[in-house]
Formats: C-alpha cells, sequence, structure tokens
C-alpha cells in the first residue's frame, strides 16, 4: 500500500453540547509543580467547549489513525477538533477527502499547484493532479492527546 494513501481518519464524531462543566483557570504559571488550589490564585472558570468549540454548528471531531502527521504534533488516537467555518488557507491543517478517502494534512497552496504535506518524511505528499478529487471538510483547530 502506498503511504501517502493510507487512511489517516479512524472515525468521525460530532459534536454535542449537553451542558457546561467549568474548571478553575488557574492565573499563576506552573513550572515544576502544582500551585494552591486557593482562590487567590483562581483567575476564572474554564469551560473547554467555550475554549475549543467556536462555532458548534460548523464542528466536528475526528479520531487520527498513523502518524503522518507526526512533525505538526498529532499522533495516532489524537482528537482532532475540526471546524468546517474556517477558511482552509495555505499553511492550515485540514481534513479533506481525497479519492474517496478522509486524510489530515497540511493545505499548500503555491500558486497553480494545490497540495497536501504530510509531517513526516515516511509519507509522501499528495499533489492534486487532473482526474484526482479532493473535498476540504474542514480546518483542524485544536489538537486532543494524552501524555
Amino acid at each position: 500500500m502506498n503511504p501517502s494513501s493510507s487512511p489517516t481518519i479512524s472515525a468521525v464524531y460530532t459534536f454535542n453540547r449537553k451542558g457546561k462543566l467549568k474548571r478553575p483557570l488557574f492565573a499563576c504559571s506552573v513550572s515544576a509543580g502544582f500551585p494552591s488550589p486557593a482562590d487567590d490564585y483562581i483567575e476564572g472558570r474554564l469551560d473547554l467547549n467555550e475554549l475549543m468549540v467556536a462555532n458548534p454548528t460548523a464542528t466536528f471531531f475526528v479520531r487520527v489513525a498513523g502518524d503522518s502527521m507526526i512533525g505538526a504534533g498529532i499522533h495516532h488516537n489524537d482528537i482532532l477538533v475540526v471546524d468546517r467555518s474556517l477558511e482552509p488557507t495555505s499553511g492550515k491543517v485540514v481534513i479533506a477527502v481525497v479519492n474517496n478517502e478522509l486524510t489530515v494534512k497540511r493545505l499548500i497552496k503555491n500558486g497553480e499547484n494545490i497540495y497536501l504535506k504530510a509531517e513526516s518524511p515516511d509519507y509522501s505528499d499528495i499533489h492534486m493532479t487532473e482526474g484526482s478529487t479532493c473535498e476540504i471538510w474542514g480546518v483542524v483547530a485544536f489538537v486532543i492527546h494524552a501524555l
């Protein structure tokens, strides 16, 4: 199998906000330890839905399969927050359907040349040629992965 054509998305999920879950956001930075959770340090409350989902009706999530985007900090099994309302400009990481397969790559527009760039030397870029089909589904806004 050609590495550039291997699927890089294993699942697609829709956004479903069931409520708010606000957690403390501490005003001080953390360098080597965790600050005391005293109220003096709390800057406000943070809801990850509000932070990561600017346009709920245009947002969906995908689970990554593979490591073709490791150089962009996107790892196997990461969840990507994708916003269909963002403009897919050159340099953005996008979810695309190329020849009926979902993939995550960096969109590069260089004059008349348009291609999807892999962020790993082990994978080939996907160049748009006559006869190939490509539809951009959305722009990746956030990456969620465990450490």
